[in-house]
């Protein structure tokens, strides 16, 4: 029987002092070149050369005792959350991450479903992030706050609805969204408004202050909001459509896009004609609203930038003894269509 190649054996691990000696430089040169370490001048040669240095050599940095040289790590850690995020949301963490990455930071995401609020604190604290940013749907409390800071982070940031005590807060406030949507149909003359309340679980983080906000501009436009679970299944949409006329409404908040369509669909089913018995307004502003007949009204939302955010990380990681801080993301406007 044919005998398989021996495989090669491997060879001791590559140090940073290895690259040092190939490149021609110090091990301190190495260092502040790897880590992008841009307050030290060095001529683009010598980082060439040092890059290919460690390519040739197979070189990763540790980051392990990078962090133990520096005092803490350079990881911000982003649990993932129990609700489905939308592609605004997936966007903007993108890009936030992209814009944490070119500052040197690493970017890892926690799974944490199952956990309660402080095991999944504890879990988080075990990894020692330099900071972290819990999403909407991610259970934080100002006790897994105060475990966090004791274990080291210099940041915790939280980034949905609703700020934490304890923790800075980059508020995405869906209040305007509601707000926003109720607004617009108040100015087509509508006042007995319905406004959908999805029963999928994860959803009520953003279903419940969207309700709120559409409650505050009703109440500001003597009109009349009527809350609407729907699960999001035809059958059910089906169901609402047929009491419809029974509730007396004039136009309908359907929560976002995919459930306008949904509701939408079934209201001309059971024979009401849209807008002229119920205008219907969605969010998200998503292209296939666009291709309906009619045409699906819309809340269009926008975050801000990315990059200033990640650069705001940065300053509180550097400096966290400073007041704690919030800021407003969100950006709510209609896009009025043939629906409503």
């Amino acid at each position: 029987m044919d005998q398989l190649p021996e495989q090669p054996t491997e060879g001791p691990v590559p140090t940073s002092a290895d690259v040092a000696r190939v490149a021609g430089v110090s091990r301190a040169t190495v260092s502040y070149v790897l880590n992008n370490n841009l307050t030290v001048r060095i001529s683009e040669p010598t980082r060439r050369r040092v890059r290919e240095a460690a390519s040739e050599l197979g070189y990763v940095p540790h980051a392990a005792a990078r962090s133990l040289r520096a005092g803490h790590s350079r990881m911000v850690l982003m649990p993932t959350g129990s609700h489905p995020a939308g592609p605004l949301q997936h966007r903007f963490l993108d890009e936030l991450e992209s814009g944490l990455r070119r500052l040197d930071y690493t970017v890892v995401q926690h799974g944490s479903l199952g956990l309660d609020a402080d095991t999944a604190a504890r879990a988080w604290a075990e990894l020692r992030p330099v900071a972290v940013i819990a999403p909407a749907g991610v259970a934080l409390t100002p006790q897994g706050t105060a475990v966090l800071r004791r274990s080291g982070a210099k940041a915790v940031i939280t980034l949905g609805p609703q700020p934490v005590d304890g923790a800075h807060a980059l508020v995405m406030d869906q209040r305007e969204v509601g707000s926003c949507a109720i607004g617009h149909l108040l100015e087509r003359g509508r006042r007995r408004i319905g406004v959908v309340m999805p029963e999928e679980p994860g959803l009520a983080v953003f279903a419940e202050p969207r309700l709120a906000g559409a409650r505050r501009a009703a109440s500001g436009g003597g009109a009349h909001v009527e809350p609407l679970p729907l699960r999001y299944e035809e059958e059910s949409a089906a169901a609402l459509a047929v009491r419809w006329r029974t509730l007396g409404l004039d136009a309908v908040f359907a929560y976002d896009d995919a459930y306008a369509m949904l509701l939408m669909r079934a209201l001309q089913d059971a024979g009401i004609e849209v807008p002229a018995e119920t205008a219907v307004m969605g969010a998200d502003d998503l292209l296939l609203g666009r291709l309906l007949r009619p045409r699906l009204s819309s809340v269009r939302m926008e975050l801000a930038t990315a990059q200033p955010l990640a650069d705001l990380v940065d300053r509180l990681v550097q400096h966290p003894a400073g007041m704690l801080e919030r800021h407003d993301l969100l950006r709510a406007r209609a896009v009025p269509r043939e629906s409503g």
